[in-house]
């Protein structure tokens, strides 16, 4: 990551942090209102092919002892009515200020992939994670509906992970390696806009 980027990374979550405080504690509020705890859900997710992080969200699942891979239709029952919500427009991820904070994420770069993807692609992730990985990005912003599609039609642990890995990893990655190459404190700027203006366009 460049000076100029975590520069911007740190200015604008410590701006967001202050403004966006209250909201995030009233949502933590309201899951431990109607889900009880945890309120948070950490997940290990990787930054680099060799260093994992813990990636936080709101919990948005009722609990399971087994919860691996990606979320396909298998495990659309486990999404509670308060996850759906804040699932709907992406207000689970606001605990990932932190994550920026502290250097895990950026605002824009690839979406922080699960260890067992990067030990099964490791040339994909080799160049993946050359870039710090984000909250948002080009491939969030262009196939995250497609993804949600596909990953939605899937109805077992199996199937979900075969559409994953034979269509999404090589999609996104394709996406993730355009931004790497033309990576700009502009064209950052124009991606976290376009985010917001989706956020707003899915409410409607």
């Amino acid at each position: 990551m460049t000076r100029r980027k975590r520069i911007f990374d740190l200015f604008f979550a410590s701006l967001l942090v202050v403004i966006l405080g209250p909201f995030v504690l009233w949502f933590a509020w309201v899951v431990w209102r109607e889900d009880g705890r945890p309120i948070f859900y950490a997940a290990e997710r990787m930054k680099s092919p060799t260093e994992s992080f813990r990636l936080w969200k709101f919990r948005t699942m009722s609990v399971a002892d087994d919860d691996s891979g990606v979320s396909g239709a298998h495990k659309a029952a486990r999404v509670t009515p308060t996850g759906e919500r804040l699932r709907r427009r992406r207000l689970d991820e606001f605990p990932q200020l932190w994550n920026i904070l502290k250097g895990d994420l950026s605002f824009v770069g690839p979406r922080p992939p699960l260890r067992e993807y990067v030990e099964r692609f490791p040339e994909v992730y080799a160049q993946v994670l050359k870039s710090r990985p984000g909250v948002t990005g080009l491939a969030t912003i262009v196939f995250h509906k497609h993804e949600g599609r596909l990953l939605s039609a899937c109805t077992t642990a199996e199937e979900t992970d075969d559409v994953y890995c034979r269509i999404c990893i090589p999609r996104k990655a394709r996406l993730d390696l355009i931004y790497q190459r033309h990576q700009s404190t502009c064209y950052d700027f124009d991606l976290v806009f376009q985010t917001i203006g989706n956020l707003f366009r899915r409410r409607n």
